[in-house]
C-alpha cells in the first residue's frame, strides 16, 4: 500500500533528523506548543464540536462523548503538560550506569531514543498533544492514528503544533497524523517492522486484542482496567467513602476508574448501607455478592462476568472478603493488573498489599485516579503499560528510551 509506505520511510527518515536536535531546541519547541494550544482555543473547540455533533447523531455511549469531548478546562490541562514536559531533564544521552574492565576497555549504558512509536487509539483528542510532547522530547517520532470520530480535533491540534515546529526553523515532521480512516491502513502500517519500532494501542479491550493480534511490531499494551478498592478491617469509613465515590464517579469512563470494591466483613454491615446511599445519590448501580445482597435489599446480584467487566459507566461491583487474603487473591484473578488501593491504618496490611498485589501501580489510602502519568509528575503519559515489559504503569519519556552500549578503548583488541 503505497500511502502507508510512504508515510513510515518519510518516518523513519525524520526519525534520524530528530535524534540530532539539541535539547534547547527540544524544550522552546515545546513551551511554544503549550502556549498555541491556548492561543488557538477558538479553532480547537470549533472542531471538536463538529466532532461531538456527529458522534451524537450516531447514538454512542455518553462515556464514549466524554472521552471525545473537548473543553477550555480540558485544553488547559494538555497546554500544561506540554509545558511541563518541556522543562523535564533529556533522557536521551543520560548515563545508565558506567564501568572500568580490567582489560581498560571503558563502558557506558546511556539511554537512546527508540526511533517511530505508532500510537492507535480511539476517541480521546488530548492523546494526540499528550503523544506528540512526549514522543518528541525523548526524539521519537510518531505516527499516531486516532479514532474516525475525533478526526476533526486529531487535524486541528496536529496543524497547530507542526505550525510550531516549522516556525522554530524545523525543516521536517516529527510527528505525522494517520489522516485516512480505512481501517485496512491500520492494518498494513502493524506489518511495517521495518520502519516502526513499537506500538502501543490505547483504547477498547477490542481494539488492543486487534492490535496484538495483527502487529508483527513490538506491542506495549495498555489494556483494560479493572480497578480494585480495598476497604481493610482497619481502614478509615470516611476516607473510604471519599476514595470510593471520587474512583468511581469523577469520571468514570476512564481506565483508573474503580470498577470492583472489596470489603472486610468487619466493615461491611456499617459501610456499605452508607456506600449504597452515596452511591444512590449519585445514579451509581451496585452489582453484590451473595454477602453483599443480604444486606443491601433489592440490588442486582454480581455474575462471575462481573468480577472481570470494565464497566466505564456508573455501575461498580461489590464483594465481602474475609481478610486480606481473600481480597489480594480475587484481585490477582480477576483483575487487569492496572490499578489497585487498600484502605487501611494497618502498615503490615499495607505493605502486604504492595506485595503481593500483581499490578503496575498498588496503592494505599488514595484514590485509583492518581493512575495517572500528569499526577505522577510525568508530565503526561503515552498510556498505562499493564505489559511487564519494557514498561509498566504509567508511561513517560524514559519509558520512551531504549539504550545503547558506548565502549571506549585505547586499541584493545581481544585475544
Amino acid at each position: 500500500m503505497k500511502y502507508v509506505k510512504d508515510l513510515t520511510k518519510k518516518a523513519r527518515r525524520a526519525s534520524y533528523k530528530l535524534s540530532l536536535l539539541d535539547s534547547k531546541t527540544k524544550t522552546r519547541v515545546l513551551s511554544k506548543m503549550a502556549k498555541a494550544i491556548l492561543d488557538n482555543k477558538k479553532f480547537i473547540l470549533s472542531e471538536n464540536k463538529k466532532d461531538v455533533a456527529n458522534a451524537s447523531k450516531a447514538n454512542v455511549a455518553k462515556s464514549f462523548i466524554d472521552r471525545l469531548t473537548l473543553n477550555e478546562k480540558r485544553l488547559k490541562e494538555m497546554s500544561a503538560s506540554l509545558s511541563e514536559i518541556a522543562n523535564f531533564a533529556d533522557p536521551v544521552g543520560s548515563l545508565i550506569k558506567k564501568w572500568k574492565r580490567p582489560n581498560g576497555l571503558s563502558i557506558s549504558k546511556v539511554r537512546a531514543s527508540i526511533g517511530v512509536v505508532m500510537i492507535v487509539y480511539e476517541a480521546r483528542p488530548n492523546v494526540t498533544s499528550d503523544c506528540v510532547g512526549l514522543l518528541f522530547k525523548s526524539s521519537n517520532v510518531g505516527i499516531l492514528r486516532g479514532g474516525k470520530a475525533s478526526l476533526r480535533s486529531n487535524l486541528a491540534i496536529a496543524k497547530i503544533l507542526k505550525k510550531v515546529v516549522y516556525d522554530c526553523g524545523i525543516n521536517f515532521d516529527p510527528f505525522f497524523i494517520v489522516e485516512k480512516t480505512d481501517h485496512k491502513i491500520v492494518d498494513a502500517l502493524l506489518k511495517e517492522n521495518e520502519n516502526i519500532d513499537m506500538v502501543i494501542p490505547r483504547g477498547g479491550e477490542a481494539l488492543i486484542q486487534k492490535v496484538v493480534k495483527e502487529s508483527t511490531i513490538p506491542v506495549i499494551k495498555h489494556y483494560k482496567g479493572i480497578c480494585h478498592v480495598y476497604v481493610d478491617a482497619t481502614g478509615c469509613k470516611r476516607q473510604a467513602m471519599r476514595i470510593c465515590v471520587n474512583g468511581k464517579c469523577q469520571r468514570p469512563s476512564v481506565c483508573n476508574a474503580v470498577e470492583t470494591i472489596l470489603v472486610h466483613q468487619v466493615q461491611a454491615k456499617k459501610f456499605l448501607p452508607r456506600l449504597k446511599k452515596e452511591f444512590d445519590s449519585l445514579g451509581v448501580e451496585i452489582r453484590g455478592c451473595a454477602k453483599t445482597a443480604k444486606i443491601l435489599k433489592g440490588i442486582k446480584k454480581a455474575t462471575q462476568k462481573d468480577w472481570s467487566t470494565e464497566y466505564l459507566a456508573l455501575i461498580v461491583s461489590v464483594k465481602i472478603v474475609e481478610d486480606i487474603n481473600q481480597a489480594i487473591e480475587h484481585i490477582n484473578n480477576y483483575g487487569s493488573h492496572h490499578t489497585e488501593t487498600i484502605i487501611t491504618k494497618n502498615k503490615a496490611m499495607a505493605a502486604k498489599f504492595a506485595r503481593e498485589v500483581d499490578s503496575a501501580c498498588c496503592f494505599v489510602n488514595i484514590s485509583t485516579r492518581f493512575s495517572d502519568g500528569h499526577q505522577f509528575g510525568l508530565g503526561a503519559e503515552i498510556g498505562i503499560s499493564t505489559d511487564k515489559l519494557h514498561a509498566r504503569g504509567p508511561m513517560g519519556v524514559e519509558d520512551l528510551t531504549t539504550y545503547k552500549y558506548v565502549v571506549t578503548g585505547a586499541g584493545q583488541i581481544r585475544e
